[in-house]
């Protein structure tokens, strides 16, 4: 345990430094090429594109009007594309942990908000694993109360704990799109969970993740592990692909989906490829358990049958009953375009359907059934095994 946290500052370490020096000279080998729309890019300083050390472009899945957060901002160029594409009704918030990136992000702000006739872009300093910790709030409080014993520590701790709740530095359930370009491979591995579940706390619910970052074909060898340089050039720090979609999954999100994955590697050493992928998931709009009610779903194809998080199985063209939160969660991205929505019938003036068996979820009697006054009934969607974040229907 002492030798992973030991690790882990030297991870940090290592990525401030190397990012401080490429905020003050510009380092090309730290990004990889990357599209993006040139009138967008033309009201950008020199300074802030000069900076760019992204693998991806989240902000091709943004929309008008939208309040979005952009983890590792760095120079803000990301941010700067953002408060184009979301307009005078959105909101940009930039976080970062190094001054010297945050400096030119500030100084280039006015300059862009001058073009677009709005200001719609704020940058702050914090670390993208603790997004409730204002770490200019922080600096502030030690200029004051400076830590210089074992006794103070007390009262730093204290600090820390009432700034993160009552001056959080993103609030929960404020933002309605968190995106990253190629910032979370560079946050140590004892950190990673902890971080997932920040970007699920600031997400309101229905909102969602966009993320670009460097995945790797295998598992990166442990000695690359325990460089810290190989570390801030965003080799040693990416995930396993299939290990990174899953963490989406086990933070509790949903409709996780690659929507960009280039063929050609960006670097391939020792037979490991490195490339960057984009992923979307979503943070679920409710968090109620399986209410009963008659309504039943139906998968439109073109495979035989899918599973979603839940372990709900749809076989295509078949009816399934579900509990109105899964019908609700169906009729939102990404499942929408994929799945037909049965409205529930009108019960009949004499009762409602029969409660469903506790071990079987909701089950919905069709029209038919209740007007001719038999007892058949739609399956319900079969919990099958599937690696969800709640393992049951759901959760």
């Amino acid at each position: 345990m002492i030798q992973s946290v030991g690790i882990d500052a030297k991870v940090e370490q290592a990525v401030g430094s190397r990012y401080t020096l490429a905020a003050q000279e510009p380092a090309p080998g730290l990004c990889c090429p990357t599209e993006y729309d040139p009138v967008l890019l033309a009201i950008i300083p020199p300074a802030v594109l000069q900076r760019d050390y992204g693998c991806g472009n989240p902000t091709k899945y943004l929309r008008e009007g939208e309040t979005v957060l952009d983890l590792g901002c760095g120079a803000g160029k990301i941010c700067f594309l953002a408060a184009q594409v979301v307009g005078r009704k959105g909101f940009v918030i930039g976080v970062d942990m190094n001054d010297q990136m945050l400096a030119i992000a500030r100084e280039s702000a006015p300059l862009v908000a001058e073009q677009l006739g709005y200001a719609n872009v704020s940058f702050r300093k914090g670390r993208i694993q603790d997004l409730a910790l204002d770490l200019e709030l922080l600096d502030a409080w030690l200029t004051e109360h400076p830590v210089s014993s074992s006794a103070d520590l007390v009262g730093l701790e204290a600090a820390v704990e009432r700034l993160r709740s009552e001056r959080p530095l993103v609030e929960s359930g404020s933002v309605d799109v968190v995106i990253s370009n190629c910032v979370l491979n560079l946050v140590a591995p004892a950190e990673r969970t902890r971080l997932f579940r920040e970007i699920v706390r600031v997400l309101r619910p229905g909102g969602r993740a966009v993320i670009s970052d460097i995945v790797a074909s295998s598992d990166v060898p442990e000695a690359w592990r325990e460089d810290p340089e190989l570390w801030s050039g965003c080799i040693s720090g990416a995930w396993r692909e299939d290990l990174f979609v899953q963490e989406f999954q086990q933070a509790g999100m949903y409709g996780t989906t690659i929507v960009e994955r280039p063929v050609a590697p960006w670097r391939i050493i020792d037979g490991i490829e490195f490339r960057s992928v984009t992923v979307v998931a979503y943070k679920p709009a409710s968090q109620q358990c399986c209410t009963a009610g008659n309504y039943e779903v139906m998968y439109r194809g073109p495979f035989c049958s899918v599973v979603d998080e839940d372990g709900h199985v749809l076989p295509r063209g078949k009816r399934v009953a579900v509990c109105r939160r899964t019908y609700e969660q169906f009729g939102r991205e990404p499942y929408r375009a994929h799945v037909e929505l049965i409205p529930p019938p009108s019960p009949p003036s004499d009762g409602e359907s029969p409660p469903a068996p506790s071990n079987m979820g909701p089950r919905r009697r069709d029209q038919a059934s209740w007007n001719r006054g038999s007892e058949a009934e739609i399956p319900a969607a079969t919990p099958a095994t599937c690696p969800g974040p709640s393992g049951k229907c759901c959760g």
